[in-house]
């Protein structure tokens, strides 16, 4: 019988949520690998709305769990839920929605806070020792909890040309105390002392709307 594999969504779209081609990829490599992929998401309200068109914020309000069934196309569990003991790993894919709805990154830097929910998941899969992959922005995370991990942060060519935004999320992942790595397109790092795997950042750094 195949691997189960929670897959951990925070919304739906690039700006506000899960990145939508980064979510679908996971999916296809986990088939081609004879894995089953679960969804999951917090049952709460996102930090904002994006206008995936402007890239500006709106006046909506939209429901994190909600907005990620539409890429789990309705099969998708409130991440309260989730039995690690009943799953073989955890993938997080990335979109600003890790930074702004599974985390407070987007606003408050190496100061932020993690959903409650969500630590608890990170930290029931690192205690069971069971594999976790970080996609894109999403290692911050464990950056968070896990102090001494080893990290992507990846690197964007638009934000190569101004050395502030190039720096951003390098310092502030550093100031977490992990062991970060730059990373191309295609680079995947599995930290040598825990079961993590982060692949590297494919979005600007900037956080629309913010």
């Amino acid at each position: 019988m195949g691997k189960k594999v929670a897959i951990v969504l925070s919304g739906c779209g690039v700006y506000d949520g899960s990145e939508i081609h980064e979510s679908s990829a996971v999916l296809v490599h986990l088939s081609r690998e004879g894995a089953q992929g679960e969804f999951y998401a917090p049952d709460v309200e996102q930090m904002h709305v994006v206008d995936h068109v402007k890239g500006q914020p709106t006046q909506e309000k939209r429901n994190v769990l909600v907005e990620s069934a539409r890429i789990a196309r309705g099969n998708i569990k409130d991440l309260a839920t989730l039995n690690v003991k009943e799953l073989d790993a955890l993938i997080i894919p990335g979109g600003f929605g890790v930074a702004k709805n599974l985390s407070t990154w987007a606003t408050q830097g190496k100061n932020c806070t993690i959903s409650k929910v969500v630590e608890d998941t990170l930290k029931a899969f690192h205690a069971a020792k069971k594999p976790i992959g970080m996609c894109c922005i999403s290692p911050v995370l464990a950056a968070k909890i896990f102090p001494g991990c080893e990290l992507t942060v990846g690197q964007d060519k638009e934000c190569e040309k101004d050395e502030d935004l190039r720096n951003e999320e390098d310092e502030e992942v550093e100031k977490d105390e992990d062991s970060s790595q730059h990373a191309s397109g295609e680079t995947i790092l599995p930290d040598s002392q825990e079961l993590f795997v982060t692949l590297d950042n494919t979005l600007p750094i900037q956080a629309h709307g913010l």
